[in-house]
């Protein structure tokens, strides 16, 4: 590996990365050329943002290439480990769950001040930087959860959903507003909720509760805040605001939504891109409803490099880059992406500003729990899949709530080692 080592000067982040690393020559050595390897996916435009940053870059370290290699998601880990495993891992990998493959990814801390750069972060970015309390991924950007609704089907019914803070529906307020909206306007259907056992968690935290303990040792998913939670749930199926052919059937919420079927969609910020090319989809967001408390779910995806990448230490500047503000800002806003940094949350956004600030006010009321239990990579996989089967059964009649949730707790093997 090439030794070379130098800061960035953005005048954009505070100063504080790359700890371990001194200065040098900031438009690079062309005697140094080096060609990142990174393996990247896109949910949306993402792709192309990210290639304008690189190419921003490159301006300032001429020195430095980028081979951007778009990957699947579904076989983005597959492919991690395949080229790790064959002593050919990249340099940099846009990631959504850093545990996947926590034993090959190189720590941080030797490159960044860890304490500065957490102090960066929001609380929902934080748990997204760790595996096992060690420094190994840079949050890039969020993601939460949130009510889009067919303003046109609203309308119909008479039905006014909330329009700040102040008059947010709680869970019987909801339920009777759109069943309302079913029940007066053209909508085939009232709520169509994502198939996921992210979504479906969002009432376990609006109810006070969470899934792990926290220190993420043993499940509460099975308590009284739990099982009331998968009861509200199926009463939303038993009394048809929610159609079943999602959760039992399979079908696509999304694809509901849009060709005007369901009155409403509960799913996250992702879908806006795509919903804003909606020709004739006449879409609003507001506030989720609340019920002990408000509360949305965190997520988001990292960049990170390996312990066996051949360019690590140019690999932590492009990382240092990226996630300065005033770079991260270009990303999030064109991209439609909540930012991971506390300086982000004061970001106006161009496009959708409307539906933007209230996925960001959604985040900002979701409490740290959600991300502590949806980053512990240890348990995490195995518990979401018991999840969701589980609901299944409670909402096919197999299993009454508390049986589906104790079930839940039963076949894990959260705390077993």
């Amino acid at each position: 590996m090439k030794n070379k080592t130098k800061l960035l000067s953005l005048g954009l982040v505070a100063p504080m990365i790359l700890a371990g690393c001194g200065g040098g020559d900031q438009s690079g050595d062309d005697n140094d050329q080096v060609t990142l390897d990174v393996l990247w996916f896109s949910d949306g435009v993402e792709g192309e943002v990210f290639k304008e940053i690189t190419e921003d870059y490159q301006e300032e370290h001429p020195n430095v290439e980028f081979n951007i290699i778009d990957t699947p998601y579904d076989d983005l880990y597959d492919r991690i480990r395949t080229r790790v495993s064959g002593g050919d891992a990249p340099d940099l990998a846009r990631i959504s769950n850093p545990g996947e493959v926590a034993n090959s990814l190189e720590p941080l801390d030797s490159y960044f001040n860890k304490e500065d750069f957490y102090d960066q972060l929001t609380p929902a970015a934080q748990p997204w930087a760790e595996v096992e309390g060690e420094f190994v991924a840079v949050p890039t950007d969020l993601t939460a959860h949130g009510l889009f609704y067919n303003k046109d089907y609203f309308e119909q019914a008479g039905v006014e959903v909330p329009t700040s803070s102040e008059d947010i529906w709680n869970w019987e307020e909801f339920a009777d507003a759109m069943k309302k909206v079913k029940e007066n306007s053209d909508a085939r259907m009232g709520l169509a909720y994502d198939l996921s056992p992210s979504r479906y968690s969002t009432l376990i935290y609006q109810n006070g509760g969470r899934i792990f303990s926290e220190d993420g040792q043993s499940l509460n998913i099975n308590n009284e805040k739990g099982i009331e939670a998968l009861e509200y749930f199926k009463e939303l199926h038993e009394e048809e605001i929610i159609p079943e052919s999602i959760w039992l059937g399979g079908e696509n919420p999304n694809s509901l939504f849009r060709s005007g079927q369901a009155a409403a969609h509960l799913s996250g910020n992702w879908n806006l891109q795509t919903y804003s090319s909606e020709e004739g989809l006449n879409w609003g967001v507001t506030y989720l409803p609340q019920e002990e408390r408000r509360s949305s779910v965190a997520g988001g995806k990292q960049m990170v490099t390996f312990k066996d990448s051949e360019n690590k230490e140019e690999a932590a500047e492009f990382m240092e880059y990226f996630i300065s503000e005033e770079v991260n800002e270009k990303y999030v806003t064109e991209s439609l992406f909540l930012s991971p940094l506390k300086a982000g949350e004061d970001i106006e956004y161009e496009e959708e500003p409307e539906a933007m600030n209230i996925f960001n006010e959604e985040l900002a009321v979701t409490p740290a729990a959600t991300s502590e239990d949806w980053s512990n990579f240890e348990y995490m996989p195995e518990v979401e899949q018991l999840i969701t089967e589980n609901v299944q059964r409670a909402l096919n009649g197999e299993m009454t709530p508390e049986e589906a949730m104790n079930s839940v707790a039963d076949n894990s093997e959260v705390g077993s080692e």
